[in-house]
């Protein structure tokens, strides 16, 4: 991990919302970085403070009269106005620091949806290398992989046969990203394992292919016949981008 990457899901991270290979991941990071360690120990005591009853602070018994008589109408007798002592203004600042900080400044750091969905995509990649947990259905036959996500899936997911051009199938399984249950294709290329995620785009836009790398793997996203494809591989770019040429013409 690189220390972009840990300050793109630092509030994630300090809120629990990373599956547990991203957060042991990060705390790997903080354990070897001074300069992440210390943003982080800044946000966990900005948190610590922004609990403080010292931002907290009671208004005087007789304000609600006050502000009550203020609002008479203008015919009856006006009263004086009262000052407001510098006090509760300094207060209504400080409140509205801390509606800053809550509100405003986490939405502005939080990780845009291609962002998430890229983490997503690299965790499931990575747990996939576990042992056990590569396919749930393994064939290198595309007739046997497709029906088997019959029922499982509210969509049918493409399996195109690649082993003419060397990317060989090896299974499926079910998977999640992006908020919900997704296809997982398993190919080898050589030692190189790729898996290529699939869900429903929702909409008939198509879209030419991203790229984008992450901790040693690169990755490639498209859209295609309403579907969303993501490729993520430790093969070199130049073969991860043949392999998407190869589905997408499989889709054609």
């Amino acid at each position: 991990m690189i220390c972009s990457e840990f300050r793109a899901v630092l509030h994630a991270f300090l809120d629990g919302e990373l599956d547990l290979v991203r957060q042991v991941e990060i705390e790997d990071h903080l354990r070897t970085c001074g300069a992440c360690s210390r943003i982080h120990q800044a946000q966990l005591a900005l948190r610590s403070a922004l609990k403080s009853d010292e931002l907290y602070f009671r208004a005087p018994a007789n304000l609600e009269r006050k502000v009550r008589m203020a609002a008479q109408p203008a015919e009856r007798k006006r009263l004086p106005r009262p000052r407001m002592p510098a006090w509760i203004g300094a207060s209504f600042a400080a409140a509205a620091v801390v509606a800053l900080a809550i509100f405003v400044v986490p939405k502005l750091s939080r990780p845009s949806r291609t962002e998430r969905i890229a983490q997503d995509v690299v965790s499931a990649h990575i747990r996939s290398l576990m042992p056990g947990h590569l396919t749930d259905v393994p064939s290198s036959e595309n007739h046997t992989v497709k029906p088997w996500f019959a029922g499982k899936l509210d969509f049918s997911p493409p399996v195109a046969d690649l082993s003419a051009e060397g990317f060989l199938l090896v299974g499926g399984r079910l998977d999640y990203a992006a908020d919900r249950p997704v296809a997982a294709l398993v190919y080898r290329k050589g030692e190189h394992l790729i898996n290529l995620f699939a869900w429903p785009s929702g909409s008939t836009h198509e879209s030419t292919e991203a790229a984008d790398a992450r901790q040693g793997y690169n990755l490639l996203f498209w859209t295609r016949g309403q579907t969303n494809f993501w490729a993520i591989s430790d093969v070199n770019a130049a073969e991860l981008r043949q392999f998407a040429s190869l589905v997408r013409a499989h889709l054609s």
